[in-house]
C-alpha cells in the first residue's frame, strides 16, 4: 500500500500591523526637578566661582560675565531652571515629532495614498501605510481596516458604514494626539512664566537700586550697581526663556498641524472612496 504524503503550503506571513510608536519624555516634573538641581550648582559653582570677583570673600565686584550674572541674586537659578526646561522639552518633542512624522515626505505619500484610493487599490495603501510607519500612515491604516470591513458587511446601510468608517478616523486620530502635544502645554506655559519671572527679579533689583539713592548722604554705589545688575540679568533671561519657549511650541504646533491636515485630507478621500463605490 503507498504511503500517502501530505504535502503543507507554506503560509503567507501575517501583515504588520501599523503603530506609529510615538516616544517621549513622559513626566516634565522630573525634568523640571532635574534641571533645578543643574542651574543650582551652575548657580553657585560656576557663575559663583570665587575667581569671578574682586572680592573673593564676599564675592563683590564682578570681573566677568559669570560675575555679574551671579549678583543677579536668587532669582537667576529659577530662570535658569526654566531656560533648561525649555532646551531639554525642545529637543524631546524634535526626536518625538521626527518619529511620529515617519519615513519619506508627507506630502508625497498622501498623493500617492489617493491615487491608491482613487484606483481602488486597498492593497497598495495598506502598503504605503506600512512603509510610513508614522503618526499619519498609522490613523489611515486603521482606517483602511474598518473600510474593508464595512466592504464585507452586509447588515449596515450605506449611511451606517460612513459613519463607521468616519468613527473610526476619529477615534485613531484622537489615540495618536496626547502623545503628540505631550509636553507642549510646558513649553506654553513657560513662554509666559519666564517673561514673569524675569519681571519679578527686575523689580526686585530696581527695589535695591532705589535703597541704594534713597541712602543719606552720597549713594551706595557698589549697591547700586548691585541693584541694576540684578535687574537687567533677570530681564535678559527672562526674555532668552520666554522667546525660545515661544519659538519652539509655535514650531512642533505647526508641525502637529500639518500631520494633522494629512490625516484630514487622506480621511476625507476615504469616505468620499467608500461613498462614491458602494
Amino acid at each position: 500500500m503507498a504511503e500517502q504524503t501530505n504535502i503543507q503550503k507554506p503560509q503567507a506571513a501575517p501583515k504588520k500591523e501599523v503603530s506609529s510608536k510615538v516616544s517621549g519624555i513622559k513626566s516634565a516634573s522630573l525634568v523640571i526637578l532635574v534641571c533645578f538641581i543643574l542651574a543650582v550648582l551652575f548657580y553657585l559653582f560656576v557663575l559663583g566661582n570665587p575667581g569671578n570677583f574682586k572680592d573673593v570673600v564676599n564675592k563683590e565686584g564682578p570681573l566677568n560675565l559669570l560675575g555679574t550674572v551671579y549678583k543677579g541674586g536668587v532669582v537667576v537659578p529659577v530662570l535658569i531652571t526654566c531656560f533648561l526646561t525649555v532646551i531639554v522639552l525642545c529637543v524631546e518633542r524634535w526626536i518625538a515629532l521626527g518619529k511620529a512624522k515617519g519615513k519619506g515626505n508627507t506630502t508625497k505619500f498622501v498623493e500617492d495614498v489617493k491615487a491608491a484610493l482613487r484606483n481602488h487599490d486597498l492593497g497598495k495603501a495598506e502598503d504605503l501605510c506600512r512603509k510610513q510607519k508614522g503618526t499619519v500612515g498609522a490613523v489611515v491604516y486603521a482606517t483602511l481596516q474598518k473600510y474593508k470591513e464595512m466592504e464585507r458587511d452586509t447588515v449596515l446601510s450605506k449611511e451606517q458604514k460612513v459613519a463607521s468608517i468616519q468613527a473610526t478616523l476619529e477615534e485613531a486620530t484622537a489615540l495618536e494626539m496626547p502623545a503628540l502635544q505631550q509636553n507642549l502645554p510646558v513649553l506654553a506655559t513657560l513662554t509666559t512664566l519666564g517673561t514673569l519671572i524675569g519681571l519679578f527679579g527686575t523689580v526686585l533689583g530696581m527695589i535695591k537700586s532705589f535703597q541704594a539713592l534713597s541712602a543719606s548722604g552720597a549713594p551706595d554705589s557698589t549697591e547700586l550697581s548691585t541693584g541694576i545688575s540684578e535687574a537687567l540679568v533677570n530681564t535678559a533671561l527672562g526674555i532668552a526663556t520666554a522667546a525660545l519657549a515661544l519659538i519652539g511650541y509655535n514650531f512642533y504646533t505647526n508641525k502637529i498641524d500639518n500631520m494633522t491636515y494629512a490625516i484630514d485630507e487622506l480621511g476625507f478621500a476615504t469616505v468620499s472612496t467608500f461613498s462614491a463605490t458602494h
